[in-house]
């Protein structure tokens, strides 16, 4: 049971990772001149694998876990966490002090909801 729900928990990861990785990458790309519909059709694919992880974490998170809000705790915390990280690697921006408090109240959420 607990493979099951760390499994569920690395798709979900995973999936955010990569959705985040389309979003930002897509912009910056649109960004720097190149065109919309090239940036657009790469970033679709990124997306299409980071969705198929997404949904994959979802079935199993329930599955594993008996409650949706858990699995959904888990996912906005992993985009609590990433995307600052993505953001400031391609960016070069560091968050402001209020996404800090955001992460900070993210992750207190996402271990409430696993362990109460």
């Amino acid at each position: 049971m607990a493979d099951a729900k760390l499994l569920a928990i690395a798709l979900i990861l995973a999936g955010e990772a990569l959705a985040i990785y389309a979003e930002m990458l897509g912009a910056k790309a649109y960004a720097e001149s190149s065109p919309f519909l090239a940036a657009f059709l790469k970033m679709l694919l990124v997306m299409t694998v980071g969705g198929g992880f997404l949904i994959a974490g979802y079935m199993l998170g329930f599955q594993a876990f008996q409650n949706i809000w858990i699995v959904t705790a888990a996912s906005i915390t992993s985009i609590l966490i990433i995307e600052p990280i993505l953001a400031y690697t391609l960016f070069q921006q560091l968050p402001t002090k209020g996404a800090m408090v955001g992460l900070a109240l993210g992750l207190a959420g996402f271990l409430a909801a696993l362990f109460f």
